[in-house]
């Protein structure tokens, strides 16, 4: 089965998820190419000056300091998802600007691939895009579906105080984090800051990875519902959120 990765250049947590990934990966699917947007923490594409602006209003000095660092060091160290896709041998998809633009579509189908992998893809699939695959666009969301449909699940289950989350792997529809569900898994939060939960969901999420493709090209699987009726949906947090967040003795780091 061949299979064409969708995500992000974020440094922090994608390069080493994805490295352990393609270490892993089933042998008898191959992942022959990857679409890589330019990087987007928040989930939202937005300028450098908007993102630094937003993330020091939003999350304060200390934050920012912080991220800034280790962001700087992260790229320094040239540790990023390109370099893990050359090591692995897997070619760059040519896609700039919108994925479901004609010239996008036309450079992800010459890839002939079976099955989408969305890893941290930061925007919507339209229907052309969807209909690319045979056997469907798979997503990786860091919560248990319906909850915590839309952006920063891992910050909302901690500011909620939620006493476990995971992460769900399921069928990209039209809608937002809508699809049914595939592979779930699930894992107690205890005492983790927000970084320790991403690295621990970024890890869960490329298991239950593994296992929905070694489902798909076994055939037979039986899907999991994901209805609306039981959502939850969550945006970019505000500077109150982030409040309630410490509030709780919730830690970023």
């Amino acid at each position: 089965m061949r299979i064409v990765l969708i995500t992000q250049n974020d440094v922090f947590y994608l390069p080493a998820a994805i490295d352990y990934l393609l270490e892993h990966f089933p042998s008898h699917s191959q992942v022959v190419g990857a679409v890589v947007a330019d990087v987007s923490p928040f989930g939202k594409r937005e300028s450098i000056v908007r993102k630094t602006w937003k993330t020091l209003r939003t999350f304060g000095p200390l934050f920012f300091v912080r991220f800034s660092v280790k962001y700087a060091v992260r790229k320094l160290s040239g540790a990023d998802v390109p370099a893990v896709l050359r090591k692995r041998g897997i070619p760059r998809v040519p896609v700039t600007g919108s994925i479901n633009s004609a010239a996008s579509l036309a450079a992800i189908r010459a890839s002939r691939p079976d099955l989408l992998m969305s890893i941290a893809g930061n925007q919507l699939f339209k229907k052309g895009l969807l209909d690319i695959p045979g056997r469907g666009t798979l997503n990786l969301h860091s919560a248990l579906l319906p909850k915590y449909r839309g952006l920063m699940p891992t910050f909302w289950v901690l500011k909620n105080g939620e006493e476990k989350t995971g992460v769900s792997v399921f069928f990209v529809d039209e809608g937002i984090d809508s699809g049914p569900i595939l592979v779930q898994k699930e894992v107690a939060i205890g005492s983790m800051t927000q970084e320790e939960l991403i690295v621990t969901t970024k890890r869960l999420g490329m298991e239950a990875i593994i296992e929905a493709v070694d489902l798909i090209e076994k055939g037979g699987y039986v899907l999991m519902p994901n209805p609306d009726s039981e959502k939850s949906y969550y945006s970019f947090p505000s500077r109150e959120d982030v409040r309630e967040f410490y509030g709780r003795g919730k830690r970023f780091y």
